[in-house]
């Protein structure tokens, strides 16, 4: 690691075999363990706990309180707000416990955000520039550019890549973006 690089706040607690890429920031607090891989101009907040072999991607955003378990995966521009759980084991018992080749795996894709206080059930995959609203409870697979809202999370409509929701033709009044209905939410048509 060239910690040139990137900043890290002197209360943090690096583990070994651990790559942080440049311009990410980890401030006040935060535990990076082992074997975990930062990617480049990511920024996380106070007590932030990222666990072995969690890969977060490039630009990510971790907001305060976050524990991101092993068998997480963050794609790239992924926003995480504060205080978001996620978990990795469906079924745990301090005194049966699984270890870590048991984890289930859980896989947030490219561009998603997830609420402050929201929690994402391990097994699931939210799509591609997906929003979860604060304080749902994730319990199956959200689609791309899905809304989803509620405990559990349900799908209220669909928003853009720019974060605002889209109308009913599926278009944007901010940024005029198009979309149209695939197999997987959404797919963007146009710039």
């Amino acid at each position: 690691m060239d910690e040139n690089k990137y900043y890290v706040h002197e209360t943090t607690c690096i583990d070994s075999e651990v790559e942080i890429g440049a311009g990410t920031t980890i401030w006040h607090f935060c535990h990076i363990q082992a074997g975990a891989r930062l990617g480049q101009n990511c920024s996380l907040g106070q007590n932030v706990n990222i666990g072995n072999n969690v890969t977060i991607g490039n630009g990510c955003r971790i907001q305060n309180n976050v524990s991101v378990y092993e068998g997480v995966l963050l794609e790239d521009y992924v926003f995480c707000g504060p205080s978001c759980v996620f978990t990795n084991d469906l079924t745990p018992r301090a005194k049966y416990p699984k270890g870590h080749e048991n984890f289930i795996k859980t896989h947030v894709k490219k561009g998603a955000s997830i609420g402050a206080n929201a929690t994402i059930v391990c097994g699931v995959t939210v799509g591609e520039w997906a929003m979860v609203a604060a304080g749902a409870v994730v319990t199956k697979d959200v689609k791309n550019y899905a809304l989803v809202v509620g405990v559990p999370a349900r799908q209220i409509g669909w928003v853009c890549e720019c974060g605002q929701v889209l109308s009913e033709d599926f278009t944007c009044q901010h940024c005029f973006r198009t979309y149209r209905l695939s197999p997987s939410g959404l797919e963007r048509v146009s710039e």
